[in-house]
C-alpha cells in the first residue's frame, strides 16, 4: 500500500477537522504491519491543553484497536507550508513506531522524516 492511498485518509480525515482557533485542518493516517489504515484529524478546544493533534488521534485510534505495529505514518495540512509535529506528538510518535518512514505533506510540498530526526535525545525508558 503506498503514500497515495494513506494521503487519500488523512485529507480524507482533514475534512473532518476541527480548528476554529489555528484555522489549519490536519489530517494524519497511519498504516499497521497487518495492512490496516486508521485515520484522525486535529480537535481543537477553547482550552488549549486539550486539544489533540491528528497524529495523536489516529495513532491512538489504532491502538484501541489492539495495533501496536506500524508500517508509515502521513500528516496531511491544509496549507502551502509544511509543518512537522508538535513535542508532544514527537514523543508519542516515538513511543509506539521508532524506525517507520513519517511523512508530512501540505498542498506545496512533502517531506520524508525519521523520529530520530525529529526528535533526537528522545526519552525512552
Amino acid at each position: 500500500m503506498g503514500k497515495e492511498k494513506l494521503l487519500q485518509e488523512a485529507k480524507k480525515s482533514a475534512d473532518n477537522a476541527y480548528a476554529p482557533y489555528s484555522g489549519f485542518k490536519v489530517g494524519a493516517a497511519i498504516l499497521t504491519q497487518s495492512g490496516k489504515i486508521y485515520s484522525g484529524c486535529n480537535v481543537e478546544n477553547a482550552s488549549y491543553g486539550l486539544t489533540n493533534c491528528a497524529e495523536r488521534t489516529a495513532i491512538f485510534k489504532a491502538v484501541s484497536e489492539g495495533e501496536r505495529k506500524f508500517k508509515h505514518l502521513l500528516i496531511y495540512v491544509d496549507s502551502d507550508k509544511l509543518f512537522t509535529p508538535c513535542g508532544a506528538c514527537r514523543q508519542v510518535i516515538n513511543e509506539f513506531t521508532h524506525d517507520i518512514p513519517i511523512t508530512v505533506v501540505s498542498n506545496k510540498q512533502s517531506k520524508t522524516f525519521s523520529i530520530k530526526e525529529l526528535l533526537p535525545h528522545s526519552f525512552d525508558l
